[in-house]
Parts: structure tokens; sequence; C-alpha cells
């Protein structure tokens, strides 16, 4: 049994009365996995073909994106993936057009094919070969995730869609096709198909944890995500039933009230490690306080005689929290400013703007930025005054022989002059 490639004017010109039947795919839209193969017109004297059987001389027209599927007693028998008109001949060999699938079929061709001789039962299927968008998925249950950034396990569920390919439609219609169907559709996939693929997202996401994404980024990881998807059902799918994962795109993620929690409580905690926000924070509590206590419906004269004992209880508590706030601030700010200056180079006192250890004008050793050091009043400085209350740096102190720390000139241990 084979297939004649067919001219299209023969098949609608003068030799019309000679085809039994033109076999067409039944209703097949964008979304259809597999459909069976329909006489669209019965022509001429000769009227022994039907909806369900293709007799010899029949004509049936491939598509493009379609594999077309001669089947015998359950067996496949031919199958063309050119587009065009043939013809039905059972007494040639089987044709075996492969189209674009060239030489990856042959292997498949002769695990499934018929071995018998041809019957009058022969009926015609329709593979989509193109890529079949849109299939919606979504987890009814948390996926749990553990993030290194947040240093927790989280529970997340994830909606969106995905796409699948038939890679292999010799495969496909013998391993995965219930015989006897009339269609297959994509949004109607087994409960097999959609709980096999739920389990690989599941071990996709928790690869992407193992490999350090963070919860937050999944959504833009949709390349990703489908990489290890296809690598998870590659076995399963692709070499078991024809069925490739071409594409995943997460449409949302949402997390539960636990998970929820810790995240907030994550995020408050790196904002208020700033010591500006932490700052501006204890600022504006006090104003709303204030604000509060001018709406008091007691009176605004016994609102604010409570809030001056209460700034005097805790006067200390934010004047030391204050104090620091400045303190990180300052130190923060000079630690820029010494990046900034080891970044832009420093100046030489003979002019010269240099970037490595030495002069490059005069050869004189970079200066070293002075040590900081930290007033009684609370403020760290750089120089020799305090920047907030004027009072000079410390003088260095000194150890006497006998183990004794000083700062004047006589050891207040023993009494020995300093050296």
């Amino acid at each position: 049994m084979g297939l004649i490639a067919a001219a299209v004017s023969s098949v609608s010109g003068t030799l019309k009365d000679s085809w039994k039947e033109v076999i067409e795919p039944a209703d097949m839209n964008d979304t259809t996995l597999l459909v069976r193969g329909v006489a669209a017109r019965k022509g001429g004297s000769n009227t022994k073909g039907t909806s369900d059987f293709v007799s010899n001389g029949s004509i049936i027209h491939v598509y493009p994106n379609t594999l077309m599927l001669l089947i015998d007693g359950g067996k496949i028998v031919d199958y063309c993936a050119e587009e065009g008109y043939y013809e039905v001949n059972n007494s040639t060999a089987p044709s075996l057009f492969n189209g674009e699938f060239k030489e990856t079929l042959k292997d498949t061709w002769k695990r499934f094919q018929f071995g018998g001789i041809p019957s009058q039962k022969q009926l015609v299927y329709y593979v989509n070969t193109a890529e079949i968008k849109g299939i919606k998925f979504g987890t009814r249950n948390p996926v749990q995730y553990f993030d290194n950034f947040y240093n927790a396990e989280l529970f997340l569920r994830a909606h969106g869609t995905y796409s699948i390919k038939i890679s292999d439609p010799l495969k496909f219609y013998a391993e995965f096709a219930p015989k006897g169907t009339d269609r297959i559709d994509a949004k109607n996939l087994s409960d097999q198909l959609y709980s096999e693929f739920m389990d690989a997202l599941q071990s996709a996401i928790n690869q992407m944890s193992v490999d350090g994404v963070r919860i937050s980024q999944i959504t833009s990881k949709s390349r990703e995500l489908s990489k290890y998807m296809s690598t998870t059902l590659d076995e399963d799918w692709s070499e078991l039933r024809g069925i490739e994962v071409c594409s995943v795109g997460i449409a949302s993620i949402s997390y539960d009230d636990e998970s929820k929690e810790l995240i907030n409580l994550r995020n408050k905690g790196a904002m208020m490690s700033d010591p500006s926000i932490r700052e501006g924070f204890v600022q504006t509590s006090v104003a709303q306080g204030i604000q509060a206590a001018g709406s008091n419906t007691a009176g605004a004269g016994n609102a604010f005689m409570g809030v001056g004992m209460g700034m005097n209880m805790a006067g200390g508590f934010m004047q030391s929290a204050s104090q620091t706030n400045a303190m990180q601030m300052q130190a923060q700010q000079a630690q820029a400013a010494q990046q900034a200056q080891a970044q832009s180079g420093w100046t030489c006192s003979c002019g010269t703007v240099n970037q490595g250890n030495f002069c490059s004008g005069c050869g004189k050793p970079k200066p070293q930025p002075a040590a900081s050091w930290t007033c009684e009043c609370g403020t760290v400085n750089q120089g020799n005054f305090c920047g907030g209350c004027g009072k000079p740096k410390p003088a260095a102190g000194w150890t006497c022989s006998c183990g004794t720390v000083n700062q004047g000139n006589f050891c207040s241990g023993c009494g020995k002059p300093r050296a």
C-alpha cells in the first residue's frame, strides 16, 4: 500500500469523477492534536468510499503543519508529512513522505508498521505538528520553595500557560492516542499527562531553588523554567510519547499567608538596617504622636501634658537612638568618601593627581587617611576636633615600663616621666 502524489488540477478538474472521495481533516483547529479524516466529497459513479473507510484510489489532502496517518486494523500502513494531494494505491509499497521530519521517523516506522495484507477498513488520521500554545495550568496545592535570600522555606502557587509540540507523530499515535478515538484536543489532555506536567513543574521549581533563584524572580525566568521542564519531561514525554514541552509562561505567583508574613518581616528588617531610614522612622513616630495629641477629645492641654510626660520618659531612649543613627550615617558617609577618593585618585602636595601609592611627580608616598575617633558626645570624627561639640581629639596614650597606660607626661602608676 502506498500514496501517489496527485496534481491539484486533476483533483478539481476533468478527472474528478474518477476519485472515490477526497479525505479532509474533520474540524481541525490550533488546539487539536489529532483528528480523524472524513470524506469531503464523493465523486462520479464510484461511490464505495464512506466517511469511515478509505477505498483504493481515494484522494487524501495533507495540509501544512500536519502529518497524515493511514491506518488499517489499528496499525500504521503509511504516512505523509508533505503538503499536497495523494492518491491511495493498494498495489504499491508504503511511500513514507517524511517532510520536515526527514529521517527521524524511520526508526519509529519500523516499530509500529503494519505487517499484514491491507484490509478494506482503512482510516485516515491527521496529527497537528505545529506548536500548540495556550494550555493553562495551575498548582492546586502550594509548592515548597527554599529561598536562600530569605533563608526560609516558603510556599507558592503558580498559574500560567505552556505550549507543546508533537515531535514524533508515529510514536504519539501508537503509544498515546486511545484506539478508536475521533479527536484529541490540547484543552482536554488526560489527567495523567496533567499530573505528570505538574510533578515536573514542581521538580523544575525546586531545581531553581537549588540554583539560587530568588522566589520573586521566578516570573521572569520563563526561558530557564522551560529548559528545566524539557529536561525533566524528556524521558517520559519525548522518548515514550513523542511530545515535547516548548515553553512555559508563569502568569502569576502567589504566596500563602505564612510566607507573606516572613517575606514582609525580612523586607522590613532590611529597610530598618539603614540608619537614615531608621532615623526617619523615629522622627515620624514623634510627629505622629504630637499630631494625635492635638486631636485628643480630652483637650489639647491634657494631651500635650501627657506627651511631655511621655517624652521625658522616652526622651533618653530616643536621644540615644538618634545618636546611634547619626554615628552610623557619619561612618557610612566617611566610608563612601574614602571609596570615592580611592576611585578618583589622590592629589599630592605638589599638585599631581595620582592613582598609585606614590606620586608620579615628586615620588612622595600617598597620604594615609586619618583614623576615625569617637568623641564623648558620640560623634564619629576624622579630624583633630569634634564636629559635634568642638572638643579636641584626645592625645594618644603611652604605656609605661610598669605596664600603666597614661595620657599625661608622667606615669600615674609609678610616677616615671614619659620617655
